[in-house]
């Protein structure tokens, strides 16, 4: 659906410096545009949903318990991502399971997409490490990974490169500002999206020698599928947790379960060092799917819930289509 090109050349104010605020900073910029973006928080982004997040991308995996327009944003996000980032590392996904989780092995590949099966030879053959672990496994071979706390900067030195600028520590609302504004605040943007709430994601940070992998892998467990993510140096990321909770912190009890399936992926990470507990709040609306909101000069884009990284990309460009021609998304976007 096409409307007329609203907002001409105006300046374009952005609120959130995370990974949806980026995104839209950095396409907006390149499209020519005066951007200036607002963050609450310093540089090193601490206080952001995005500093705790996995960094997968992957939209056939995550196929299993989503929408189909996740999948769809999702797979063109990979494109935007190969074409700003070509560093980004594409190595695909891996699913695995224990012979006593088979049904729900099978239930994921009946869910998902664009994979193909490994028997045990196979599984080695792509992951030494996981030699004689698994009988067999899901490959994602198109699904790739990002390590939030370096992309971020990255995102933010290409958005300086680009022309546009990032005020840290301006706490500004969007009614101190003129001309078009972008909400992307997440859960601090409830006085304007009243239904958003916060959906907590644990994540621990161990670091090994022991144990080498070269691309996410997810472990289908009884109560969800453990992922743990390589992020260098001998460092992993595990995570997967889903938390109708808006405290913070890391819970005993999702401590001992994600440590419980790392062993099961591998028994040498009980010999790991653990670097880090936290977790993030994920904006999430009560379907828990994305939302660009268009009422005159602002435009709020919330709701990414678990897979920020996977679709800011594709729903910054669609926010981009919106000013630049009019174009309405009809499954994403709602014009007041």
């Amino acid at each position: 659906m096409y409307q007329k090109r609203p907002h001409g050349d105006s300046p374009v104010s952005i609120i959130g410096a995370g990974i949806a605020g980026a995104w839209h900073a950095l396409l907006l910029a390149q499209a020519g545009r005066t951007v200036t973006v607002h963050e609450r928080s310093d540089a090193s982004m601490t206080e952001s949903t995005s500093h705790w997040a996995g960094g997968m991308l992957a939209p056939w995996c995550e196929a299993e318990a989503s929408e189909p327009v996740i999948s769809r944003l999702g797979i063109r996000s990979l494109d935007l991502w190969r074409q700003h980032f070509p560093q980004t590392p594409f190595n695909g996904s891996l699913v695995v399971a224990h012979a006593r989780d088979r049904a729900d092995f099978e239930r994921f590949a009946k869910l998902t997409a664009n994979h193909r099966r490994l028997d045990a030879r196979g599984l080695s053959e792509l992951e030494p490490s996981l030699e004689g672990r698994f009988r067999e496994g899901l490959f994602y071979p198109d699904e790739g990974h990002v390590e939030p706390r370096r992309m971020l900067p990255a995102l933010h030195a290409a958005i300086a490169k680009a022309g546009g600028k990032i005020e840290f520590n301006s706490g500004v609302e969007a009614d101190d500002l003129d001309g078009l504004v972008i909400d992307c605040r997440g859960i601090a943007a409830r006085d304007a999206e009243p239904d958003i709430r916060g959906v907590k994601g644990e994540m621990i940070i161990i670091d090994t020698s022991e144990v080498e992998l070269l691309r996410p892998v997810r472990l289908i467990h009884p109560r969800f599928p453990l992922y743990v993510i390589p992020r260098g140096d001998g460092r992993f990321m595990l995570g997967a947790t889903s938390i109708e909770s808006e405290d913070t912190g890391v819970s005993v009890r999702s401590a001992l379960e994600l440590l419980g399936a790392a062993y099961a992926v591998h028994p040498a990470f009980a010999e790991a060092r653990i670097v880090e507990f936290g977790s993030g709040l994920r904006p999430a609306f009560p379907d828990n799917l994305p939302r660009i909101s268009i009422e005159q000069e602002r435009i709020s884009v919330n709701g990414l819930y678990r897979h920020g990284f996977l679709l800011a990309p594709a729903l910054a460009e669609l926010t981009l289509g919106f000013i630049e021609r009019g174009v309405i998304d009809n499954e994403v976007m709602r014009c007041a």
